[in-house]
């Protein structure tokens, strides 16, 4: 007892020590970018900002509208929606590697960010809106998801593994639309800006998409952490935990419906940014362990701080950003590999 009292302490030492980090790294990187604006009066603006004051706001904008303008209007922004996406792909990754008692599970399994991406597509060949664009991406995000429930239902009941396959065949569908797509579209316009949307930034983010997130993706996450301590009965059998008072079968719906959700609004708002909900949950469980008290805010945290620190580096490494799916392949790959090799018990 005494042991597990102990553990339980350590998984929220670590917790809380992730949460300040967060915190450093957030106020650090409000300061750090192409164009530098000292750490006082990154704070002041800040200060300003937050507490409303429009005639100070008005004369520090006389005084300094360089800083003012790179902070509240291209650094805050980004930061914050850089927080909020890794932190919701993070605990969707997270929750469906317990859903599916898989550690290969990402977001993606089910084909909602192949879906998202056609829409999107469809919607910058079509159209220049963004609210359009936008919208489609979580539409056809979203129907993938529903396709994949209609395919996988075998007398009236969807089993995990038929779930699984119906996930990679829904994604091969539309994964070949987008080639289809952009094989037609514009190869001067329309496809360059496909391309880049494809392998996400948070270069184009704005107060009103941190407000769509905030109204979506924080409660899917404040939900599903008041049901991680069911998760950890996952790991048993259907009927052990059904004894212990836990409906996994409405379980597993309500957890996949919000973790979808989630990553359809992220995809939609930011593009598709891969890896974060594959790698991030195993970081969380080396610092955390296994239990899903623990894990999920971790994973939280870590998504949040991951990301934060991957679009510091695409906006300020070269002259032209970097899409920040090719900064987290380059770092997850490797990463995963030695992850493996090591819970193999390989050795070089």
């Amino acid at each position: 007892m005494r042991s597990a009292q102990l553990s339980r302490a350590k998984q929220c030492a670590m917790v809380l020590l992730l949460a300040m980090a967060l915190t450093g790294v957030f106020l650090i990187l409000l300061c750090v970018g192409r164009y530098s604006v000292p750490p006082l009066e990154a704070f002041r603006i800040m200060g300003v900002a937050l507490f409303r004051d429009g005639q100070a706001l008005e004369a520090l904008k006389a005084e300094n509208p360089f800083g003012v303008s790179v902070i509240l209007g291209s650094r805050l922004p980004r930061l914050l929606m850089g927080m909020i996406v890794g932190a919701g792909l993070s605990v969707a990754g997270a929750t469906y590697q317990a859903i599916f008692g898989n550690p290969l599970v990402s977001p993606d399994i089910l084909g909602v960010s192949s879906g998202a991406g056609f829409g999107a597509s469809l919607g910058i060949l079509l159209s220049t809106s963004t609210l359009i664009i936008q919208g489609s991406a979580l539409t056809f995000g979203l129907l993938a998801v529903l396709m994949v429930f209609l395919v996988s239902k075998v007398n009236g009941r969807t089993e995990l593994f038929t779930l699984v396959l119906s996930g990679v065949i829904i994604q091969a569908l539309f994964d070949a639309l987008v080639s289809l797509i952009k094989y037609v579209s514009d190869p001067q316009e329309k496809l360059p800006a496909i391309t880049v949307w494809l392998m996400g930034s948070l270069a184009s983010s704005s107060y009103k998409d941190i407000i769509v997130s905030c109204v979506i993706i924080l409660p899917c996450i404040a939900v599903l952490l008041t049901l991680r301590w069911k998760m950890n009965l996952l790991s048993l059998d259907e009927e052990e935990a059904r004894s212990l008072g836990v409906n996994v079968h409405r379980l597993r719906s309500v957890v996949i419906v919000l973790s979808t959700l989630m990553t359809g609004v992220t995809v939609s708002l930011c593009g598709v940014i891969g890896w974060i909900g594959l790698v991030i949950p195993h970081v969380g469980r080396m610092l955390v362990g296994n239990d899903h008290r623990a894990l999920l805010p971790a994973s939280a945290l870590l998504g949040a701080l991951y990301l934060l620190l991957i679009d510091t580096i695409a906006r300020t490494a070269t002259a032209a950003e970097i899409p920040l799916s090719i900064l987290t392949a380059i770092i997850g790959a490797p990463f995963f590999a030695w992850m493996l090799r090591k819970t193999s018990g390989g050795s070089t």
